[in-house]
């Protein structure tokens, strides 16, 4: 089912924003607004995203009906430490990862710098 613009939307209703912001912000700005979005979610004391700041936030994102199992999901599926928290690089990785358009145009652009750094050696 595809909405109103360019991307899709899933059957859950949720709709992929992060390549159009890429698209209308750049790099820079597309970094600086997960960094927002990791600063309104964080443990203001611990500077991490625990389940209880995300618990806390997650309404304000409109993450508001999520039950706290899938909460701890999300938890652990950007921890790449294994402190069950997120710190701002794990945040910003995780969103990356869930965005599969955004995955997409990265192994796109990879795969062509690959191609022209070693098209010499070809």
């Amino acid at each position: 089912m595809a909405s109103k613009n360019q991307f899709p939307q899933s059957e859950s209703g949720f709709e992929d924003l992060l390549p159009a912001m890429a698209c209308k912000l750049g790099g820079q700005g597309l970094i600086g607004e997960l960094c927002n979005g990791f600063n309104l979610l964080m443990d203001r004391e611990k500077g991490v995203i625990n389940f209880e700041s995300l618990k806390r936030n997650a309404a304000a994102l409109g993450l508001g009906d999520l039950t706290d199992d899938e909460l701890r999901g999300m938890l652990r599926e950007g921890d790449i430490d294994g402190d069950g928290a997120l710190n701002q690089m794990e945040f910003c990785v995780l969103m990356f990862r869930l965005s599969p358009q955004l995955m997409d145009a990265s192994r796109y652009c990879f795969h062509e710098c690959l191609r022209r750094e070693f098209r010499d050696f070809s």
